[in-house]
């Protein structure tokens, strides 16, 4: 015999959904208590569920036993239903608020709370990440995450719309795709494999398929650096196509750019306004620089760097300051690019390679790719790496592979822009470096 229990509550609306021309109408929520201010006769309880915030008014003298109870033993982050009336309240903090009728206390919150969900005592990245939970619950937090469900949405509307096929590539490989720096190892039953860094091989092999590939996943780079935009485990944006060289993926690139920033502006006013970013549209197409440029821009600034030289920190933060928006660089030179990046044909010594920058911080990298076996062997052999251990990845070069093209876009630098965070773990739930595995 199966026996119903009845649900101790019932929900009719979310915090987002109270406002002032609801008033007067009986409403059921639940979620947790984010705050509670008592001023004796009357108690506040601000109430928190996922779409957002809502002040409950609790007025003593109006209230049963029963209710004062349940209201004296309320804690943070208790996880509570409340029923009760919308009243319009213009000095109430959004103008409306829901006196309180009935509150039951579904589960109790462990006291004390170790870390502050309303954000009045500030914490530092470390506390913040060894209590991840709690810190996603802060309503600024939660926004973050809810422009990033519209950009990833864009991107994919985006891809398809364009004719691309969405793939997905194995995480764990058999040879490293970039060289065997910052790959970590994993014992594959009896052999030894590693994490992908990138799809990049897989990808170009499937434009010989289907032309045009994307996908997002995520990929590991065992980073030494610790720094705010590095971390170990990250979401990239990949794309690759047939018969398209840089200028082709690079038009891609800003277009999909432009196209997420214009729909996180139609669709996540209420969270940009929250983290307090104004985001504005994008002009196409964006600026664009060669490596040769860049260096001439950084002598007038006193930074003397030798052709081959690769722009660090604090040669990017001058570009940046510089030209402080969305702008690509191009034409690398070929020895400081990976093995499958094509060299220029009337100058070998530079790559048709590009990087996209936001002010200082890179935020993908792409060009054409070698599409020549032999030429891609002595690619190989070049940087150190024996042709012998890419084999099955050569051999698609001898069923008939087209000139192609593609990229890389760390989708969570992308989001550090979008949101304004200055550190890369703020926008990954759970972030992976060098010193955090947990939680």
């Amino acid at each position: 015999m199966v026996v119903l229990v009845k649900k101790a509550w019932v929900r009719t609306h979310v915090a987002r959904q109270i406002k002032p021309e609801l008033s007067g109408q009986e409403v059921h929520m639940v979620g947790w208590v984010h705050e509670v201010r008592d001023l004796g006769g009357i108690k506040f309880i601000m109430l928190r569920d996922a779409s957002g915030l809502c002040q409950i008014s609790a007025k003593r003298s109006e209230l049963t036993q029963d209710v004062l109870s349940a209201l004296d033993g309320l804690g943070s982050e208790d996880v509570v239903y409340v029923r009760g009336i919308v009243s319009e309240e213009p000095k109430a903090r959004l103008g409306v608020e829901v006196k309180l009728k009935e509150l039951r206390i579904l589960n109790k919150a462990r006291q004390p709370i170790p870390y502050d969900v309303t954000g009045k005592v500030p914490a530092g990245m470390d506390t913040r990440l060894n209590h991840r939970i709690l810190d996603l619950r802060k309503p600024e937090n939660k926004a973050i995450f809810r422009i990033a469900t519209t950009a990833l949405r864009a991107i994919r509307e985006f891809f398809l719309k364009e004719g691309f096929v969405e793939v997905r590539t194995p995480k764990i490989i058999a040879t490293a795709t970039e060289g065997g720096a910052a790959l970590f190892p994993v014992q594959y039953f009896e052999r030894r494999a590693y994490l992908a860094q990138s799809p990049q091989l897989y990808k170009e092999q499937l434009t010989t398929v289907f032309e045009k590939v994307f996908e997002i996943g995520p990929f590991f780079r065992a980073e030494e650096s610790h720094t705010r935009r590095h971390v170990s485990e990250f979401t990239s944006v990949d794309i690759e196509m047939a018969f398209a060289d840089l200028y082709d993926v690079m038009n891609v690139l800003e277009r999909l750019i432009a196209h997420v920033i214009d729909e996180v502006i139609k669709n996540n006013a209420e969270e940009l306004s929250l983290l307090n970013v104004t985001l504005k549209p994008i002009q196409l197409p964006l600026k664009r620089f060669t490596y040769k440029e860049m260096l001439e821009e950084l002598r007038m600034e006193g930074r003397e760097l030798e052709w081959g030289e690769d722009f660090g920190t604090e040669e990017n933060r001058i570009l940046g300051r510089r030209h402080p928006y969305y702008y690509f660089i191009t034409h690398f030179p070929t020895k400081a690019k990976p093995f499958y990046i094509q060299p220029c044909e009337d100058d070998p010594e530079v790559s048709e390679s590009f990087d996209l920058m936001y002010q200082w911080l890179e935020l993908a990298s792409g060009g054409t790719r070698v599409s020549d076996r032999s030429l891609l062997e002595r690619r190989l052999r070049e940087q150190g790496l024996n042709p012998e251990s890419f084999k099955s990845h050569l051999a698609v070069f001898d069923y008939g592979m087209p000139v192609h093209a593609g990229w890389g876009l760390g989708f969570d630098r992308l989001m550090m822009v979008l949101t304004k965070r200055t550190n890369i773990r703020e926008v990954i739930l759970f972030p992976r470096d060098r010193f955090r595995l947990e939680p």
